[in-house]
């Protein structure tokens, strides 16, 4: 902020400016104010100190610069920032040096991070001129005895450096003046701390990121943005993309295939800082679904609203699979391994399964089945021997057929590609004997320590519909052998 602006009252001093030839070094001063000040109140602040400077016999303000807590810089004393001018704030060091001034006490309490990025930068900028190395030291001379040196006594100094340092003070605060080695590491440059954090639109398969081939680079950096130039991403590097010191992120489009992607900070400096590398691969080939999407029976309690079916798939992908995601009839996402989901269907109402399989990189496929779960209820059924009538809420349609006969049979003749055979079980139950189309197929217990109703226990599956018939042949287990059945359910 310039003089006019932080209103200075240029009536008060004529005297002329002095000016040295070059500047060595920075001198950091705290103004040993309270902290707890509102920065719209800085300029006040900044015309209180010029009055008492000038009160003290002084002809301005002896600060050649002044800093608030927001990292505002107000122009101090008189007679250009961008020159040499001679103050009055490291006595027996004013010539050839600048003194910059934070408001404030910084004894025990930390300086504000804005504070001191501006002290970073006036700093670099002001040695910058004259081609100083903010790290670097030089050997002043006392031009006046101080209580601290001699008149004509010699000290290596650091370029930036604690009044405390030149005078018998405690300016500027402890606190702050441990600071110091990191003011003058962000002013020297180059950005510290810089690193690649994430890359968002691509996934991370072992060390390498796989995209479909636009993507955002996402980095930190540990010096401030103030100090900071701009930022490029590089892809082979080739700079792609640039941005702003104070940006943190950049999003830029890939070719197919492997790449080098990289982040670069220019310090105002002009030094240059550039992450490692990381390995980007961009592809656009979508997964395969190397087994087409198939609904099969499966297992479990039977209900109109809710038959038991298995959909089963194969993905693959050259990149990699990252997941494949069920969107009819209802929403579900699977890992890149599974194969295969119990799910259910309603009765007589033909369904659609949908599934999209997503790569990696992001690339996507989509594949579907549809198919109607039919229940055939037990009165369907040709009998043979002995059944009875059994009524229960419990039962599918409110009733089921019952049998001890030996040999006594249903069968089912139907159209479709899966069937299940639906049972209640009781510790009581007996055994079955199924034949399918006329063969043996299985001999199934229906015996369970628990009573279950509308039981899917046995199902058969065949890779394309046709006309099937399943007969059921009551063994008359020895001690247990009742029979109850509601009938099949069966795909087409």
């Amino acid at each position: 902020m310039s003089r006019a602006a932080w209103g200075a009252d240029e009536s008060l001093n004529n005297d002329a400016p002095e000016y040295g030839t070059t500047i060595n070094a920075v001198f950091i001063h705290h103004t040993a104010q309270t902290n707890a000040y509102s920065c719209s109140d800085s300029p006040a602040i900044v015309r209180g100190l010029r009055a008492l400077h000038l009160n003290q016999g002084w002809k301005d303000i002896g600060y050649n610069f002044v800093v608030d807590k927001c990292g505002t810089i107000f122009e101090g004393r008189k007679g250009g920032v961008d020159r040499p001018v001679i103050g009055a704030q490291a006595e027996g060091f004013n010539t050839n040096t600048t003194g910059v001034a934070v408001i404030g006490t910084y004894t025990t309490e930390d300086a504000p991070s804005a504070a001191k990025a501006s002290l970073a930068r006036l700093a670099a900028w002001k040695l910058g001129q004259y081609k100083v190395d903010p790290l670097g030291k030089v050997t002043l001379t006392a031009g006046k005895a101080n209580g601290k040196f001699a008149l004509g006594q010699s000290a290596v100094f650091n370029r930036v450096s604690g009044h405390r340092d030149a005078y018998a003070t405690e300016c500027p605060g402890t606190t702050l003046y441990n600071q110091l080695p990191t003011l003058r590491a962000w002013a020297a440059g180059p950005v510290a701390g810089l690193a690649i954090k994430t890359v968002t639109g691509a996934s991370l398969s072992g060390s390498t990121y796989l995209t479909k081939g636009s993507i955002t680079v996402n980095w930190t950096a540990t010096t401030p943005t103030s100090l900071i130039t701009k930022y490029e991403v590089l892809v082979d590097g080739k700079s792609v993309a640039a941005k702003t010191g104070t940006a943190t992120s950049a999003a830029v489009t890939l070719a197919a295939g492997g790449h080098t992607v990289q982040v670069r900070a220019t310090h105002q400096s002009g030094k240059t800082t550039t992450t490692s590398s990381i390995a980007v691969t961009a592809e656009t080939a979508p997964p395969v679904f190397s087994t087409k999407p198939t609904l099969s029976l499966r297992t479990g309690t039977v209900d109109t609203t809710a038959v038991p079916v298995t959909l089963a798939w194969k993905a693959t992908d050259a990149a990699g699979l990252k997941e494949v995601r069920l969107t009819a009839p209802a929403a579900k996402t699977y890992g890149p391994t599974t194969a295969s989901a119990p799910l259910t269907a309603k009765s007589g109402a033909a369904t659609s399964f949908s599934l999209t399989a997503q790569d990696l990189a992001g690339n996507t496929a989509a594949a579907a089945t549809s198919g109607t779960a039919v229940i055939v209820q037990e009165t369907a059924a040709t009998k043979t021997g002995t059944w009875t009538n059994k009524a229960s809420s419990s039962y599918l349609g409110g009733a089921s057929l019952s049998s001890s006969a030996k040999n006594a049979s249903l069968s089912w003749t139907f159209t479709g590609r899966s069937v299940a055979w639906i049972v209640s079980r009781a510790a009581t139950s007996g055994q079955a004997v199924i034949y399918v189309d006329g063969t043996k197929t299985a001999t199934v217990d229906l015996k369970s320590s628990a009573t279950a109703y509308r039981n899917a226990l046995w199902t058969k599956s065949w890779s394309s519909a046709g006309k099937h018939t399943v007969k059921i042949v009551v063994s008359a287990t020895s001690g247990r052998p009742a029979v109850t059945t509601d009938g099949i359910a069966y795909l087409r």
